[in-house]
């Protein structure tokens, strides 16, 4: 038994210690504490993953144009009902009298009759839906 004791107290030095420490959960991605480095890694892998492709539709040049004069048109007339709501005196102004601009499936009608508002019409052509807006004048 002497013998037993002795060789198991021999072994334990022989051995030495065992140290056990507490597990630490470090997380991978960079946008929940993990290493940045890892962010290039996750979006490729990720891209990779992805079934849903962007569907770019194409114009062509003459349709990039007809909607940059449409948009040039709409701003000069959004300006120039502003400078008559404002009492500013637009002298070669589009709204002396009363028009009508067609832009896609929508009709805008200018409405100037009346001496206190500016009415605007907007008018879907496909369903018909109408959208009416008062400005108000103030000079």
């Amino acid at each position: 038994m002497n013998k037993l004791k002795l060789m198991t107290m021999l072994l334990s030095l022989i051995v030495g210690q065992v140290a056990a420490t507490e597990l630490v959960y470090t997380p991978i991605n960079p946008s929940f504490g993990g290493n940045p480095l890892n962010g290039s890694l996750l979006m490729g892998k990720a891209q990779a993953q992805n079934k849903h492709k962007d569907h770019i539709e194409e114009r062509s040049y003459a349709e990039k144009f007809q909607e940059s004069l449409e948009r040039a048109y709409i701003n000069k007339m959004v300006r120039e009902i502003t400078d008559l709501a404002f009492g500013e005196d637009v002298e070669d102004s589009v709204f002396n009298q009363d028009s009508v601009f067609v832009s896609g499936d929508y009709e805008i009608q200018i409405l100037t009759s009346n001496s206190d508002s500016i009415t605007v019409q907007i008018t879907h052509l496909l369903n018909g839906e109408i959208t009416v807006i008062e400005v108000p004048k103030f000079g």
